[in-house]
């Protein structure tokens, strides 16, 4: 690799690092909650269904975000998705009723977030082949650590100017390091596909989609997003209604979530290169049982809340940085993007499962029981779950004939 080649591909990942930074943002929304209810009088419930909303859109705007690459080319994607999340934050602001609240907020930001998220991640990655899981776990680490920054950011603006002026300059910080960002990537070279042509487990889209094992993992990836997505929406009001702590103190349920799942995306990361991935995501399974059960069965006190809390978001973040990796390990690299894209639409469909079970049935309780049932049966399925047999030499020969030369994502983005 030239110099400057070299140089290229380590700018390309301090704009990473600043993109993801700034897209994990999001996951404080958790803090406004409270006040938009307050504000639209509306129920809390409702708002925060705008969680569920954008990750929605997140889940759907990632598995296009590849297309939109090939075309316009990883900057000015970046900077278009920079744009995109300003503006939806300043509507944000003005928003007067629900759903003006859900187009912008849930719809516009998603959309931007979603975007930028999962295309720059995979440009990284690809841009350093021989050190996957470390550049993976620096990129994906920037997204959780953005979420803490900002609840820091975000608490102080709310304290000092008002919910509407909060909004307008969350949207032009993190429009600002989106294009600051965005403005050091370049496209990863092409990755020829030789290598994996010779494998006999590497099935595309419908070749998978027969497969038990592919609706396996989309139960047990729908799972831990639904857990994952919906206390992370709520865990602020989880805190003020379940566990009667002021505000102040429910406020620190974002900070500990943060940390939770940054390390469980470096840690998880990490153990998956050293043991089989599956048994990973069955560790995190039973991790996020443990914050489950503390939620439903237990007594809570403050300690235990952010104990309960930091249990699902350690997994969820882990669940995250392991499954594409996952699905590689089960149906191949080469038609990893279409494979891996369909299971997260799994991230936007969990979600709004939790908040469409708590509005119907009255709040978080109906929502904990239902996520808690789907975790047994994920955590059954990823302990008796099989790798698919390898095709025979002729079907792999015929899967390698439709197989596009270039690999547009790698098996460690998220």
């Amino acid at each position: 690799m030239t110099k400057e080649m070299n140089r290229t591909r380590y700018l390309t990942l301090v704009g990473t690092i600043i993109t993801q930074f700034a897209l994990g943002s999001v996951y404080t929304w958790s803090l406004f909650n409270a006040q938009l209810a307050a504000k639209l009088d509306e129920p809390v419930s409702q708002v925060a269904f705008v969680f569920g909303l954008l990750s929605l859109s997140l889940a759907v705007a990632s598995s296009m975000a590849g297309k939109l690459q090939e075309r316009f080319g990883v900057r000015n994607v970046t900077l278009g998705a920079g744009l995109l999340l300003g503006l939806g934050f300043l509507l944000t602001a003005q928003a007067s009723n629900l759903m003006m609240l859900y187009l912008c907020a849930g719809i516009l930001v998603g959309f931007a977030d979603g975007t930028g998220y999962l295309m720059t991640l995979s440009n990284c990655v690809k841009w350093f082949p021989e050190r996957k899981g470390l550049i993976s776990a620096l990129a994906i680490g920037a997204y959780g650590l953005g979420s803490l920054g900002f609840k820091y950011i975000n608490v102080l603006l709310l304290e000092n100017t008002g919910l509407e002026t909060t909004f307008q300059l969350w949207g032009l910080i993190a429009m600002a390091l989106v294009l600051c960002g965005g403005m050091l990537m370049k496209d990863a070279p092409a990755q020829s596909a030789a290598s994996q042509q010779a494998e006999s487990r590497d099935f595309t889209l419908a070749e998978a989609m027969r497969k038990p094992q592919y609706w396996m993992l989309a139960l047990m990836f729908l799972s831990a997003c639904m857990s994952g997505l919906y206390v992370i929406g709520v865990a602020k009001d989880i805190g003020e209604k379940m566990v009667d702590l002021p505000v102040l103190v429910a406020a620190n349920a974002v900070a500990v979530i943060a940390m939770a799942n940054l390390s469980g995306r470096l840690v998880l990361g990490i153990l998956s290169d050293k043991i089989p991935r599956i048994r990973v995501i069955s560790l995190a399974q039973i991790i996020t049982l443990v914050g489950m059960v503390l939620l439903l069965f237990i007594p809570l006190n403050a300690n235990l809340f952010f104990v309960a809390v930091a249990c699902v978001a350690f997994s969820f973040g882990g669940t995250i940085t392991v499954y594409p990796s996952l699905v590689s390990d089960f149906f191949g690299l080469n038609n990893l993007t279409k494979n891996y894209g369909v299971i997260y639409l799994g991230f936007g469909i969990g979600s709004i499962i939790g908040s469409i079970v708590a509005s119907l049935f009255g709040g978080f309780i109906a929502t904990f029981n239902v996520i808690l049932v789907l975790l047994v049966v994920a955590l059954v399925m990823s302990l008796t779950i099989r790798m698919p047999e390898p095709k025979t030499p002729a079907s792999a020969k015929r899967a390698t004939k439709s197989t596009p030369r270039l690999v547009n994502m790698t098996a460690e983005s998220v």
